[in-house]
């Protein structure tokens, strides 16, 4: 079949980002053509070029609008709107597709999908990476009653209209079914992680990393992801002022976003803060191999507390435990399977005393290790979980 995949962030593992789409998509054309509508967005992230910008293959049509995640909400506008008109013009000359895959964010790419299948007669799938509009709204981006519930329209709308609905999280499948759509029409399907480049490092090479930055005998408390406004930094921030004389931990932080001039002062003035530059794909599995616990914080509001976090994922299938602030279904993960921690969003003196507690019993984490490894096979391989987004195309087509 031909699959019209309309994704404006797409990233390839040159990036420091999580690249779903771009290991599905080095599955899926291997059986089927697969057209790629995104912009030109991300391109200028790329640390490396180790890799080429869509797998070999995909047909890559591009769109220029500009993004980063350091601009404000007038010019993200801008950039969702200039992106949907072209996506909407290059996705209607394009020839004809068996199906369309939309994904969100925002919520302009679905709703592109939903005119061109209305008027080209095919079907659509909307994958939902983050809830949209309950996001931006929650973050205090729409303020505007008025719009606000335009959009709580629109997103519902969407859902009704949409084929199938693909979701990152179960927490993200109830919000959705919440709203009358049937459960037969979703699927939760995780954001996972590529397990090949996991099996990739090799111990030697972690043990250069540790001589490159001083870390023999220290224990490293990792975050490798955005230092954006909704990932809890200023929290963070406090735990390490808080455990600054404590020498034996190490935080290693590597990413960037609104915080990265605060981080930066701040490792200035803290011995165990190691701020490094964005990562390239399979460079942050090393770090995740090396680190003895990796932090996954997020912002005390609903909306995040059902979110994917790729950094998450990516943990635990380095055997590295994870230790969430959402009290959605990440704390519940890692609790049933005894593969991490939870503490509550904002609480920089319960992270603090968790934090203390596990590092000091290396048994623990040895246990937590293993567990978060094992559940990261059976449940997060992206070449499993893109057959499971395979079928559900076909089913559509069909």
């Amino acid at each position: 079949m031909h699959i019209a995949l309309l994704n404006q962030h797409h990233h390839n593992p040159d990036c420091p980002a999580t690249c779903r789409h771009y290991s599905f998509m080095e599955e899926l054309v291997q059986r089927h053509r697969v057209s790629l509508v995104t912009s030109d967005g991300w391109r200028r992230t790329r640390v490396t070029h180790a890799y080429s910008w869509v797998p070999e293959g995909v047909e890559l049509l591009e769109c220029e609008a500009p993004y980063t995640n350091k601009m404000g909400v007038r010019k993200r506008l801008k950039s969702f709107a200039g992106f949907a008109g072209s996506a909407f013009k290059k996705t209607m000359q394009m020839p004809k597709p068996d199906v369309l895959w939309a994904v969100s964010t925002p919520l302009s790419t679905p709703w592109v999908a939903a005119q061109v299948a209305r008027l080209r007669g095919v079907p659509w799938v909307f994958e939902v990476q983050d809830l949209w509009p309950s996001f931006p709204i929650q973050m205090g981006a729409v303020q505007n009653t008025w719009l606000q519930q335009r959009l709580y329209s629109m997103e519902k709308s969407l859902y009704e209209r949409a084929s199938h609905i693909i979701t990152l999280s179960p927490d993200m499948s109830d919000y959705v079914a919440d709203l009358g759509i049937p459960r037969e029409k979703i699927t939760t399907n995780y954001n996972g992680t590529d397990l090949n480049m996991v099996s990739a490092v090799q111990e030697h090479e972690l043990a250069l990393l540790r001589q490159k930055y001083g870390l023999q005998g220290k224990q490293v408390a990792l975050y490798a992801g955005t230092y954006g406004r909704a990932n809890s930094i200023p929290m963070l921030m406090q735990v390490m002022e808080q455990m600054a004389a404590n020498t034996s931990i190490t935080f290693v932080f590597t990413g960037n976003g609104y915080y990265e001039a605060q981080l930066q002062e701040l490792a200035q003035r803290l011995p165990n803060l190691l701020l490094l530059p964005p990562q390239p794909r399979p460079e942050v599995f090393k770090w995740f191999k090396l680190a003895d616990i990796s932090l996954v914080p997020f912002n005390d509001l609903p909306v995040l507390a059902t979110n994917s976090p790729a950094k998450f994922y990516d943990s635990l299938a380095c055997g590295t435990p994870a230790l969430v602030t959402n009290p959605g279904w990440t704390k519940s993960f890692v609790e049933k399977h005894a593969c991490g921690w939870y503490t509550p969003a904002g609480q920089a003196d319960a992270m603090v005393q968790l934090l203390q507690e596990v590092l000091a019993q290396p048994e623990l984490l040895r246990a937590c290790a293993a567990n978060g490894a094992a559940i990261a096979r059976q449940l997060f391989d992206r070449k499993q979980l893109v057959q499971q987004v395979e079928n559900v195309l076909l089913s559509v087509v069909k």
